[in-house]
């Protein structure tokens, strides 16, 4: 049998796995629980995601999640504070608007979830946590009894060990948070700012990144140089080729199993997302 493209499939999957976690971002199910607890929809998905990591402090979160703005992880910290409420409720107000919402908009991932879950723990239970402190932190969570949910929490893993190993290369090539989204703004073709607007950062903040960006010859005036893209793409390839390890590890055939299973239902995730935010969010399950 030939080598597996061990690449192509972490290209492939990749789209998948972020399909598979991010449109809870959104969902009404989970802003309206997050409301509930006393947080608007984007600083509840904050609380939620940063449950792990919030004991290590907002500053910790901030290097984690490397383009969300600064002044939102502060103000979910401000606002749990000040709602006497927790980052674990949050937590577990997600969990719930997960399995409905998966139940409810892409009942054909149920199975593959479950059926998937334990080899995928499996994986899990072997990457490194080197240098990844937000895949770390959801590693040492109570996996869930709902064996859906399991899965689910298996795969975010496997996001957050992405994610983790892409800020690890964006800061290897000497970029910013800030840099690195207006750098992927212009990768995807968005109308300039778009992203990094969409995750909060002010105008002052973007117009730094510009003009540091300018600095390094990677922009030009109002535009990022094709030096400024090219360096983007060259970040994608070199996360795919850093991340090949967990398809090595869960194996051809089952590798090959999670592009079949999975793809169709993701598109009615990512139809969700384009319902419930808008087709411009969820960058990475975009096909440029």
């Amino acid at each position: 049998m030939d080598t597996p493209d061990w690449f192509a499939i972490t290209h492939r999957n990749a789209r998948s796995v972020q399909t598979t976690v991010g449109w809870i971002f959104w969902d009404p199910g989970a802003v309206a629980r997050y409301e509930a607890l006393g947080l608007p929809g984007p600083l509840g998905y904050i609380a939620a995601r940063a449950a792990p990591l919030a004991p290590a402090g907002p500053e910790a979160v901030e290097a984690a999640f490397g383009s969300i703005s600064p002044l939102g992880i502060a103000l979910a910290f401000d606002g749990i504070a000040q709602q006497g409420t927790t980052f674990d409720a949050f937590w577990h107000a997600r969990d719930e608007a997960v399995v409905e919402g998966l139940r409810g908009y892409a009942p054909a991932i149920v199975d593959p979830l479950i059926e998937l879950g334990p080899p995928l723990w499996e994986v899990v239970q072997q990457l490194p946590t080197v240098g990844r402190p937000l895949y770390a932190s959801h590693h040492r969570m109570p996996v869930p009894d709902d064996p859906l949910l399991s899965g689910w929490h298996a795969v975010n893993c496997i996001r957050e060990w992405r994610g983790d190993t892409h800020w690890a290369i964006v800061a290897a090539n000497g970029l910013s948070g800030i840099e690195a989204t207006i750098l992927h703004n212009a990768w995807l073709g968005y109308d300039r700012d778009w992203l990094p607007t969409s995750r909060g950062s002010t105008p002052h903040d973007t117009e730094q990144g510009w003009a540091s960006l300018r600095a390094k010859g990677l922009a030009d005036g109002d535009a990022v140089t094709p030096d400024g893209v090219a360096l983007r793409q060259h970040i994608e390839d070199e996360t795919d080729r850093r991340t090949t390890l967990v398809w090595e590890l869960l194996g051809r055939e089952r590798s090959l199993a999670f592009a079949r299973d999975f793809e169709p239902p993701c598109e009615l995730l990512l139809e969700r997302v384009d319902i419930t935010a808008g087709p411009n969010y969820q960058p990475a399950s975009r096909i440029r």
